[in-house]
């Protein structure tokens, strides 16, 4: 049993992405609403990194985790869009073995990190509003560097372990992925191992990353709302409960898609396609408008290098 498991791991040379099924003509529907918001994301998060390292006013922690953030959505929106988009004119859709596991590790790798990256944002805005006047000392360099470092070590840990444990599956039951990119659960499902450890082994991985950084954010924003209820200004009380609440819908939006796909039963594979939208495009397009582009030293910065664009030409 052993040696045919083997055999047929060692065939799976390629696999066939089935993507959405629509009909033809809603392809290039999809295809240009794809194409729309891959741009969107690319201006956002190229701009919002460019304007960062550009402006010496915005060498501060906030900026320093907002660079990383546009860093992480550019590049895992780039594992998943380009390819999305490919197959939505090409017949095959096939992605090879390796093309596969890169993907997939990489997707695993930026994913993973963004969530513990936006607990430490939330830490970061924590301490800057409920503790103004420790900020510098707790939020030192030294502490966002270690912060950042150590939010890509458990996305590196947990996507080598998890592409380790799912391509050591045998896939024998079939080739066609059913899904517009290389994930756990569809992968588990042309499996004919005994996906029992592997199963247990992805569920405890997403338990140990979605609770305990949801946790971080929530009991950070609560005491955020508890200070800012504090404000006598009544237009300082808004504008910081605007900015909490746009902060909390995008982490909603994310967090809610991550915990429908990995944490509830695998039942309805269209749904989940849908939902993984939320984190792979949708989020990606939206932190640079909520975080950066409705913040007002962003938009000075921004208009300050378009002026001096300007002059040059």
């Amino acid at each position: 049993m052993g040696d045919r498991e083997t055999h047929n791991h060692s065939e799976v040379t390629d696999f066939i992405l089935v993507g959405f099924r629509v009909r033809p003509e809603l392809r290039i529907l999809l295809f240009l609403l794809f194409l729309l918001v891959y741009a969107m994301i690319l201006l956002g998060n190229v701009g919002t990194m460019v304007i960062i390292m550009t402006d010496p006013q915005l060498n501060t922690p906030m900026y320093f985790f907002l660079g990383n953030l546009s860093f992480i959505d550019l590049f895992y929106s780039s594992v998943i869009a380009p390819k999305a988009m490919i197959n939505f004119w090409s017949e095959s859709k096939f992605i090879s073995f390796a093309g596969c596991v890169t993907q997939f590790f990489l997707f695993v790798l930026f994913i993973v990190t963004e969530g513990f990256l936006l607990a430490a944002m939330a830490y970061d805005r924590f301490i800057a509003i409920c503790s103004p006047l420790l900020y510098t000392v707790q939020m030192s360099t030294r502490v966002c560097v270690q912060l950042v470092a150590g939010s890509y070590f458990c996305g590196c840990i947990t996507s080598i372990l998890q592409t380790s444990m799912t391509f050591a599956l045998s896939f024998c039951a079939s080739r066609t992925i059913d899904h517009f990119y290389c994930d756990i659960r569809p992968l588990q499902r042309l499996s004919c191992s005994d996906l029992f450890t592997s199963k247990m082994v992805s569920f405890t991985f997403s338990v140990l990353i979605v609770f305990p950084t949801i946790i971080v954010i929530i009991v950070s924003y609560l005491y955020i709302v508890t200070t800012v209820l504090k404000i006598p200004s009544p237009e300082g009380r808004q504008k910081a409960f605007s900015t909490c609440s746009s902060h909390l819908g995008v982490v909603s939006l994310l967090y809610g898609a991550v915990f429908f796909v990995y944490l509830t039963p695998d039942r309805f594979p269209e749904l989940s396609k849908v939902a993984s939208l939320c984190y792979t495009l949708l989020t990606p397009m939206l932190n640079p408008l909520i975080y950066s582009l409705r913040n007002k030293d962003v938009k000075e910065a921004l208009y300050k290098l378009l002026e001096k664009k300007s002059t040059i030409l």
